[in-house]
């Protein structure tokens, strides 16, 4: 079965992208959020986005008004019934994302793919909680989804060979390049980079060297596009506690166990970009 409809529950950065993504390579998409000032915001973000593209000349005024012609915003689950694949892009929470799971179960097509965005939680977990755990995956994006072309496909134990082939199909529709991974916390790319993120933390607090210091050294001495402290401040200081927490809770190793001034920055509500202030400040 082809994916030509899609539905995205979530209304961040994330859900957002995934929605231009899906859209830009001619799937329908129905963007659901819990209010409709959040709906209407995300179609308001996706414009935005692709007008942007039209000032760097990527994309024609054409265009823009061909893939928004695709989208469709709601704060009504029960829209999502007749989706071929729904991704589920909400917040790092599994208690949060096990009730949408059988809430999207109720309300979508028996034959529709439920599959989730989560970058550390068990998908197995959110299968479970559905009638259809053969028909459950991940399909795990990057940020920003329109720009990074990695897409992971989360296979766990419960996912049939068919749903996992629907799901690198989309992903490839998309125009990005899906890798499969076991249902392991962190799946490829969260396994490796979150120590070495972790410990550049551990270097600050030690007082190795100063953040900027630690940046400009692993951009110059690795060549990464960005140091470890830019890094954090993109992703968001309270994702990355959650995933090393996700993390070290399936595997004890202490490079997964959270640096105390990383918690303790997000006790302060120092999130990164999304607050305004992180290692970094943002705010001018």
């Amino acid at each position: 079965m082809a994916i030509k409809r899609v539905g995205i529950v979530g209304s961040g950065i994330m859900g957002s992208g995934i929605a231009e993504v899906a859209a830009a390579s001619g799937h329908e998409v129905v963007l659901r959020s819990r209010s409709r000032s959040t709906a209407d915001g995300m179609v308001a973000g996706l414009e935005k986005s692709l007008n942007r593209q039209i000032e760097k000349g990527k994309r024609t005024e054409a265009e823009r008004d061909d893939i928004l012609s695709r989208v469709t915003a709601t704060t009504d689950l029960q829209d999502l019934s007749n989706v071929d694949l729904v991704i589920e892009s909400v917040i790092e929470d599994l208690a949060v994302k096990k009730h949408l799971f059988t809430e999207l179960d109720r309300v979508c097509d028996e034959a529709a793919i439920i599959a989730t965005n989560t970058s550390t939680l068990p998908v197995v977990e959110l299968a479970m909680e559905t009638g259809r755990p053969e028909k459950v995956c991940g399909i795990h994006f990057f940020n920003p989804a329109p720009a990074m072309s990695l897409v992971e496909v989360v296979r766990p134990i419960t996912a049939s060979d068919e749903t996992i082939s629907q799901a690198m199909a989309f992903a490839e529709t998309c125009g990005k390049e899906p890798v499969q991974v076991k249902d392991q916390a962190g799946f490829i790319v969260n396994a490796l980079l979150f120590p070495y993120l972790n410990n550049a933390v551990r270097l600050l607090e030690q007082g190795v060297a100063t953040k900027d210091g630690i940046d400009a050294a692993m951009k110059g001495g690795c060549g990464f596009p960005m140091g470890p402290f830019a890094l954090l401040d993109l992703v968001g200081l309270d994702t990355s506690l959650a995933i090393l927490d996700a993390l070290y809770a399936e595997f004890r190793d202490p490079n997964y166990a959270a640096v105390p001034l990383l918690r303790r920055m997000v006790a302060a509500e120092t999130l990164g970009r999304k607050s305004g202030q992180g290692f970094y400040d943002y705010r001018r």
